[in-house]
């Protein structure tokens, strides 16, 4: 077993970590992230010293247990906090409606966190572009089992490739994983430039690269800098989960910005809030179909 370096983090505020760190999990079978049944959280990433295993437990008094595996330990330790929402600014949010209100009381915990790694959250955003989710997460489960090594201390996970791997995946690994050619074109040209990502996750630079659109950008900026206003425009559910919650009818992408505008700095917290209310409108329709384009 490789050395592991431990710390305790007190936030000083109630902090959910599954809630925090779910949109960081892509899918229940994800290589990279996994949620333990004792309530532990483990991630994997390739941190600017190399791999690393980060393994959290919340605590009985509101602590988290943190330990780490691997080159990148002291990284991932040192980012804890921002991961976490430590960073996370309250100030300026609102509750304009009792679900929002509502919500927010019963999750004290939510905060919107921050990874600190742009590439690692572009690759499976631009997965999940106009697809299934279940047909995303298939793309990335095979990706990291075939190019991913063992995470540190870990062995049963996956360390997401860094970006000169995912530059050199050919064609028909690609094909194997489902994933077509537009997509995999996107991921590639992204890895050639990965550390002008890092140093500047605007939305400009991102959607300057050909493939990442207005939400794609959104979904980067979410989990990598902790966008607590980044909206995902162009989402399938998004603006009908949005209209439901707070009129009692499905919007499309402007009525869903026009509803969110008093929420300006805060429109990505309020979309997260507004999916934890429950509030849903009737499902209508047979569910779409999962596609394999490997079959293709």
């Amino acid at each position: 077993m490789p050395d592991v370096l431990t710390e305790v983090w007190r936030p000083g505020r109630t902090v959910d970590l599954r809630l925090v760190l779910a949109p960081h999990r892509r899918g229940h079978g994800d290589p990279a992230c996994r949620f333990d049944p004792d309530g532990a959280v483990r991630r994997a990433s390739f941190t600017p010293d190399g791999p690393g295993t980060l393994w959290l437990r919340p605590g009985a008094d509101g602590s988290v247990e943190c330990r780490a595996w691997g080159p990148g330990a002291r990284w991932l330790l040192d980012g804890v906090p921002a991961l976490l929402g430590a960073e996370d600014e309250l100030a300026g949010f609102e509750a304009r409606h009792g679900v929002v209100a509502e919500t927010a009381l019963r999750h004290p915990g939510l905060r919107i966190g921050r990874t600190g790694r742009v590439f690692e959250a572009l690759v499976p955003a631009v997965l999940e572009q106009k697809v299934l989710g279940l047909e995303a997460f298939r793309a990335w489960r095979y990706l990291l089992r075939r190019f991913g090594e063992p995470a540190p201390g870990a062995p049963d996970m996956r360390v997401p490739p860094p970006p000169e791997v995912w530059a050199r995946i050919p064609s028909w690994e690609w094909h194997r994983s489902g994933a077509e050619a537009v997509r995999a074109r996107t991921i590639i040209g992204a890895a050639r430039v990965a550390a002008r990502l890092e140093a500047d996750a605007s939305e400009r630079r991102l959607r300057s690269l050909p493939g990442i659109g207005v939400w794609t950008a959104a979904e980067i900026r979410q989990r990598a800098v902790g966008d607590a206003d980044a909206v995902s425009v162009g989402d399938y559910h998004l603006p009908s989960i949005v209209g439901w919650a707070l009129t009692g009818r499905k919007v499309d992408d402007a009525g869903m910005l026009e509803l969110l505008a008093p929420y300006a700095g805060h429109r990505h917290r309020v979309t997260r809030l507004l999916g934890l209310s429950g509030a849903r409108p009737p499902r209508r329709g047979p569910r779409l179909p999962v596609r394999d384009y490997r079959a293709f």
